[in-house]
């Protein structure tokens, strides 16, 4: 129990002082005890005092204390923490015991995460699939049992020295006392060197499971979140709690990582620190296979927030969130650029210069609802949709033939085109059965080669979560273990591909059984992510059970999934990032949003349109690319819209449309645009430095959006482009002559930027006439060609 040992001067009465822990009992020579001191200001408000305060053991000797507050044992004994401040000193009772006779060190438990906090057994060392200099651990430490046999028994138990413990491999090279490929990993002295010398001096053992009842079953940390200003720090204190229920500071053992490391920066010791950037993060936090984060928010202060009007739930969400970070939303774009925008991400398709002249002239206050809901009425967006699915759906023609990729492409267009729930693709996609070249998604199962594939790629896909990691160890990031991978592989083993008289292929299901643990060989029970094992008495295809339990209501994963992949398509980016690595260590930034988003998906029976539409008409995404001072920084709040390139298909039909001349697609017929085409593989430099995926997983992240140097030479040299420039029936011919330079500008800006052109503007491109010596036609071509290469042109913002 905390006391209050006097008070030096009065302090806020608003405010109060807490330490945490109440009390300290270290019972082993290298166990440690960090120490918080938080000022608690409100029950939403407190700052850290950990390293602003200076402590005093007493009696003297009896421990030592960090500057951080870190509490190391010396001797036995009892006595006192004395924390002291600038107005006040508390005291901490203070106790250490046993540190003749400390309970055994534990092989699983505390050399483990040694070896993981030094990095031992991480991928780039021992833990690597062939080891390292003859040395293999498995990585993270997910097989200690493995571990204590590569460690103690292997190469003739030389890493181990029973006789002379000093001497042993393990303790010499770690701390570099002799040489060591991987540099010094443990620093001499340290309470791990000593903790790891005391357990080869107590024989070296290995406890097992059912032998150890101080196993550890979960971690705790505090705080659990903070909110922080520029330049602010928060020490994270971890706890770790055995199967007995004994409590052990684990601080110094455990890992610690950032996801946005450009907000804030958290030390080995668990130490984080805020950037000057406003925004949240949030700190994983891992002790052995236990994981959990500490959630830091860093508002901007002194920012007067004016909340904007709110046209659906999507805005009253994002207000909130950005009035709590002190972030000012962007003012409303333009119709011109709202135009431009919806057109982009909806069809695919830039407006003509008469649609443009329409939208903008138009006085009707509801012109933007109405414009969204003509454009899901349009083929394009089926179109479109149908493009962007082809792609995460692996259909590669070289891998599934040009029968099933047209079969997976007639289903999706279909599905769009009737706009039919999203939960029914789901279940076709994974019930699907026979010919692989009908309408329909049976030729994504020819590139699954094995349950464990199909199990890890429908994961991601419909799911967001990457379980790939659970194949070999357990995931360490996240819950998700061994045997829940090969639980979910479990749906998919009764899969075959019968060849047909024809030489088609079909997809039939024969049952299918219970995959065996990789580690363990007992047979795993298929059972989806976080379920119960299946029951399969009434169905002959595992995968309908599956089905029904993605698509439920109650499903934690499947709306969300689908609502953030919806989501990042249409504001540049997800509300969890990356789109398809949905975990609770990777939590949304705006979870509230997320949580609606995907109530409002089931609501809607999963009708993309109603939810694309919802999406369209809020405020949020008609916001302005145009910063403000306070939310120029702000890349994860969507405070401001963002600038996307378009993508590679998308980009050459705006400058096919532009030009007003059709790419020539070989083998294709003339008119065919670049969305409609399924095939993958057809030779075209334009689609490969421009990012066009190959389609080799279903990851969205394999289509390029970095702009690079070999794009912007391409627009500027090539020859293809130049030739759809002047091309004798394009645009530039067609206007050239028959209109004055005035009216050619205006119509150049609306066929290739969907606006008119600023009175600066105007006057810059009528130099193109006045210095061309008459030639309106090479007056125009170069117009044309300026705005091709315009970065508003490259861009949909």
């Amino acid at each position: 129990m905390v006391v209050l040992l006097n008070s030096i001067e009065q302090r806020d009465a608003s405010a109060e002082v807490q330490i945490h822990p109440e009390q300290i009992v270290l019972e082993t020579p290298e166990a440690s005890q960090q120490v918080l001191v938080t000022n608690v200001v409100s029950k939403v408000k407190s700052h850290d005092l950990t390293r602003n305060v200076s402590y005093e053991i007493v009696p003297a000797g009896l421990a030592t204390v960090s500057e951080s507050g870190l509490v190391r044992p010396v001797m036995n004994g009892r006595g006192k923490l004395v924390v002291s401040d600038q107005h006040q000193k508390y005291s901490v009772p203070l106790e250490i015991k046993s540190l003749a006779s400390p309970r055994p060190v534990s092989f699983q438990n505390e050399i483990i995460p040694i070896l993981t906090k030094a990095s031992c057994n991480s991928g780039g060392c021992h833990g690597k699939a062939e080891g390292q200099n003859g040395f293999q651990l498995s990585i993270f430490g997910f097989d200690a049992n493995a571990d204590y046999q590569a460690i103690a028994l292997a190469s003739r138990g030389r890493r181990i020295s029973l006789t002379r413990p000093e001497q042993s491999l393990l303790f010499l090279k770690g701390s570099a006392r002799t040489p060591h490929g991987g540099g010094q990993k443990i620093d001499p002295e340290s309470d791990r060197d000593r903790r790891l010398l005391r357990w080869i001096s107590e024989g070296a053992k290995f406890e097992t499971e059912a032998d150890n009842d101080g196993q550890i079953v979960g971690i705790e940390i505090e705080p659990t979140q903070q909110t922080l200003l520029a330049g602010e720090s928060q020490q994270i204190r971890v706890t770790a709690i055995d199967a007995s229920g004994r409590r052990r500071c684990v601080t110094s053992e455990a890992e610690y990582e950032s996801n946005a490391e450009s907000l804030t920066e958290v030390s080995l010791s668990g130490l984080v620190q805020a950037n000057r950037l406003p925004g949240e993060a949030a700190i994983l936090v891992r002790y052995l296979e236990h994981v959990t984060i500490c959630r830091i928010t860093m508002p901007q202060p002194e920012i007067e927030f004016e909340r904007p009007p709110e046209n659906n739930f999507i805005d009253h969400l994002a207000w909130d969130k950005l009035e709590k970070l002190g972030i000012e939303p962007s003012d409303l774009s333009d119709d011109a650029t709202f135009l431009r925008r919806v057109f982009l991400d909806t069809i695919g398709t830039l407006p003509t210069a008469d649609e443009a002249r329409q939208f903008l002239s138009s006085s009707d206050s509801n012109k933007r609802a109405k414009l969204i809901d003509e454009l899901l009425e349009r083929d394009e967006y089926a179109d479109y949709s149908t493009m962007r699915w082809l792609d995460i759906l692996r259909a590669d023609q070289l891998k599934i033939s040009p029968q099933g990729t047209v079969a997976m492409q007639r289903w999706l267009q279909r599905h769009f085109a009737e706009n039919r729930p999203f939960d029914q693709l789901a279940t076709d996609l994974l019930t699907v059965q026979g010919n692989t070249s009908a309408e329909g998604p049976g030729s994504f199962y020819k590139i699954l080669d094995t349950p464990e594939e199909a199990a890890r790629s429908i994961s991601q896909l419909l799911l967001g979560v990457r379980i790939e990691c659970a194949q070999c160890h357990h995931h360490p990031s996240e819950r998700w273990s061994q045997a829940d991978y090969v639980g979910l592989a479990g749906f998919f083993t009764g899969l075959k591909l019968k060849k047909l008289p024809n030489g088609e292929q079909s997809l039939v299901s024969f049952g299918g059984k219970d995959l065996p643990h990789p580690r363990t060989g007992e047979l795993v029970p298929a059972r989806a992510l976080g379920a119960e094992p299946a029951d399969f008495s009434n169905v002959n295809d595992r995968r309908h059970e599956l089905a029904e339990w993605m698509t439920a209501d109650e499903n934690p994963f499947f709306a969300k999934a689908i609502a953030n992949r919806l989501w990042s398509h249409y504001f540049a980016r997800g509300l969890v990032e990356p789109i398809d690595d949905m975990r609770e260590t990777n939590p949304a930034t705006n979870e509230p949003l997320l949580q609606a988003l995907a109530e409002h998906l089931r609501e809607s029976d999963y009708d993309l349109k109603a939810f694309t539409r919802t999406l369209l008409n809020s405020r949020l995404y008609q916001l302005s690319s145009a910063t403000k001072p306070s939310n120029e920084n702000d890349l994860q709040n969507f405070s401001h819209a963002t600038y996307k390139t378009l993508p590679a298909e998308v980009l050459l039909d705006a400058i096919c449309q532009s030009t007003g001349v059709n790419e020539k697609y070989n083998g294709w017929p003339d008119g065919y645009r670049a969305i409609q085409i399924w095939d993958n593989r057809m030779p075209s430099y334009f689609f490969r430095i421009f990012g066009r995926p190959v389609r080799a997983t279903v990851c969205e992240c394999e289509r390029s959006n970095q702009p690079s140097i070999s794009q912007a030479m391409h627009l500027l040299n090539s020859p293809e482009i130049a030739e759809k420039i002047r091309h004798r029936h394009g645009t530039a011919r067609r206007l050239a002559g028959k209109f004055s330079p005035n009216e050619i500008v205006d119509e150049l800006y609306l066929r290739t930027l969907s606006r008119f052109p600023t009175d600066e503007e105007r006057n810059l491109m009528r130099q193109a006439f006045e210095e061309s010596n008459n030639d309106h036609f090479a007056a125009t071509e170069d117009v044309l060609w300026a705005l091709l290469n315009s970065k508003e042109f490259v861009f949909n913002h």
